[in-house]
């Protein structure tokens, strides 16, 4: 039972990696915790300021353990007018 994070951008860049799995019925909270103590620094500083989108929704509650199968995007602040 896992769900599926995808890094876009810096977060790609600080990740090493496209995607990789995190275990399911976990809150986002809690899997962004555990990502920034496997991945270092550099991706928790990115995971602070990002924007999350659950199953392609900008997902508000951090606090509500996620369904496995669901999809999370990690998306960085991007610069643009």
């Amino acid at each position: 039972m896992q769900v599926t994070v995808r890094y876009f951008a810096g977060a790609r860049a600080a990740a090493g990696c496209r995607e990789e799995t995190a275990p399911a019925g976990r809150s986002l909270d809690d899997i962004t915790a555990e990502l920034a103590a496997r991945h270092g620094d550099r991706l928790a500083a990115v995971l602070r300021v990002a924007s999350f989108l659950v199953d392609g929704v900008t997902c508000h509650d951090r606090r509500t353990p996620l369904p496995a199968g669901s999809t999370i995007d990690v998306l960085p602040p991007f610069a643009g007018g």
